[in-house]
């Protein structure tokens, strides 16, 4: 017994470090908040540009006007300006951490050996934070130059030519890669249509395809078209975008009224829950097994072996380490349902270790008590299921407001949310589907609120309990900016289980957010297209 509880101790340093290091190098990561909010403003600038045709053309304009506010074009030109100032300020700190790095001296022995002896690496913690730094400074720099290309375009827009000029030039004179160079090269391009007089650079019409998307790219090709004098190329091009333009208002009330009528009934709920728990007490609905624990036959020993074993242990060394030895990688280039697969392969390889790990723990405590990992097809648990996932959506909302003030567009994102995001692909999105509303939902809520949350009332309270495990739900997605909104998710999990002692309820409520997540970021991807 002595010697398992100094392996789980070591594995459990083992553990604390890498969390550690993971969120670390989470804080110096992007947010997706921030990109969803210019996918978003895309989407805003696809939609007012649709012209609405026939009898109710009146009636159609003022619904597109009240979907869109008053001045789209100025909000999309904010929300650039705000994600460009944002990526400035983060270049910066990347480039002052980048030469504290640099500018550390090397620890070097007293005494110094001939060159043959000396280790060709003598600070690898500090190369891999160098390499760190260097990567996140070029993907802030690329940001920056598709920023300005996109800003100019919106400034034309606005009338301010002088300054779409201004800002096309000031961008040219700052690049310092290949990369950045093909878009100093569609950026002369803009520079000579909205010049006076314009001009007309070779291969226009290329790199404007080639480097621009959505609503920006119709703008520049517009008016090339025109300068060019080809009506017909013209006219094909505005019928096109005015087919785009309508389906994007649809996606905007799509991804706009759902969440809003949820989060209304949500408000609703827990004013009535709230409400109803002051005036019933203890008979109120959301008092229910309030202080029920659960009977616990293992110890704390039992929960720590389960969560380092079985989720740690298997799901950062064993299945990475067997994958790699056996060669299991997605190859390099490969496309975006090659890379779901592979999510979901690794997701489900781990799911199944932490499970074996788990149902191997509590075998000598077979059979369980009553409550333990129930799933009750009867009963109330869809109310439970729903009403819990309406309720988390304005608590959730206000807590991730507030997060994106502290962290200021830094902090990381689920890696899962980008590829999503980035796949116009059925099949991909298929699989993230069934990745995230499916199998995440079974495997976390029977480790996180199945097993964690009830074994933990042996020593603390319910409410206790819920926020313990909630916690450690959050810290588990290894994020630093996620941990504050998961945890609110969690808490509401951990309540809607609680009160309905049905692991259906959770799932249900889990399997609705990843759901409801996934679609909005598919919607929102569309807007490049």
């Amino acid at each position: 017994m002595t010697i398992k509880r100094i392996i789980l101790s070591l594995l459990t340093v083992v553990a604390i470090l890498f969390a550690g290091a993971s969120l670390w190098e989470s804080w110096q990561q992007p947010q997706i908040q921030s990109r969803l909010e210019l996918y978003q403003a895309n989407l805003l600038l696809h939609a007012q540009e649709w012209q609405p045709q026939g009898d109710d053309s009146a009636s159609l304009s003022n619904a597109r006007s009240a979907l869109l506010g008053e001045q789209p074009l100025n909000s999309a030109l904010e929300q650039y300006q705000e994600a460009r100032t944002s990526a400035q300020i983060n270049l910066d700190k990347a480039n002052n951490q980048l030469k504290q790095v640099q500018s550390e001296p090397v620890t070097t022995p007293a005494t110094p050996k001939p060159q043959s002896e000396i280790a060709p690496i003598t600070d690898t913690s500090r190369l891999r934070q160098q390499q760190q730094l260097q990567q996140s400074r070029a993907q802030l720099q690329q940001l920056i130059a598709e920023l300005d290309l996109r800003l100019g375009l919106l400034q034309v827009q606005q009338g301010q030519t002088n300054t779409a000029i201004q800002t096309w030039t000031n961008f040219q004179q700052q690049v310092n890669n290949q990369q950045q160079a093909v878009l100093a090269e569609t950026a002369t391009v803009l520079i000579g249509l909205w010049s006076d007089p314009p001009r007309i650079i070779p291969d226009a019409e290329q790199l404007l395809q080639n480097n621009l998307d959505g609503w920006f790219r119709y703008r520049a090709l517009s008016q090339l078209y025109q300068i060019q004098q080809r009506q017909d190329t013209l006219t094909q091009l505005q019928a096109t975008e005015q087919a785009t333009a309508q389906q994007a208002l649809i996606k905007l009330a799509f991804i706009g009224s759902l969440p809003a009528f949820g989060g209304i009934v949500g408000i609703g709920l827990l004013l009535f829950l709230c409400a109803q728990r002051l005036l019933k007490g203890k008979d109120a609905l959301l008092a229910q097994n309030e202080d029920a624990r659960w009977s616990t036959p293992w110890t704390g020993e039992t929960v720590w072996q389960v969560f380092i074993l079985g989720f740690f242990f298997m799901g950062q060394i064993v299945v990475p380490l067997g994958f790699a030895l056996l060669q299991i990688r997605p190859p390099s280039g490969s496309g975006v349902r090659v890379q779901a697969f592979y999510i979901l392969t690794t997701y489900l390889t781990v799911a199944l270790g932490g499970l074996i790990v788990l149902v191997l723990s509590i075998k000598p405590f077979f059979p369980l008590p009553k409550n333990w990992f129930r799933f009750d097809l009867q009963g109330n648990w869809f109310l439970w299921g729903l009403g819990g996932y309406c309720a988390a959506l304005p608590l959730v909302v206000i807590v991730s407001l507030i997060n994106q003030q502290i962290w200021q567009g830094q902090g990381g994102s689920n890696p899962l949310l980008s590829l999503a995001l980035q796949a116009q692909d059925q099949v991909a999105l298929a699989i993230f589907f069934f990745t995230a509303a499916i199998a995440a939902p079974i495997f976390e809520e029977l480790l996180f609120r199945g097993f964690l949350l009830p074994s933990l009332t042996r020593y603390v309270s319910v409410w206790g309990a819920i926020v313990l495990s909630s916690l450690l739900f959050a810290v588990a997605h290894l994020s630093v900016a996620e941990i504050l909104p998961l945890t609110v998710l969690g808490m509401v999990l951990g309540v809607v289980y609680t009160r309905s002692r049905n692991l259906l309820a959770p799932m249900l409520l889990h399997s609705l957010w990843n759901s409801g997540t996934l679609l909005s970021l598919f919607i929102l991807g569309s807007s490049s297209t």
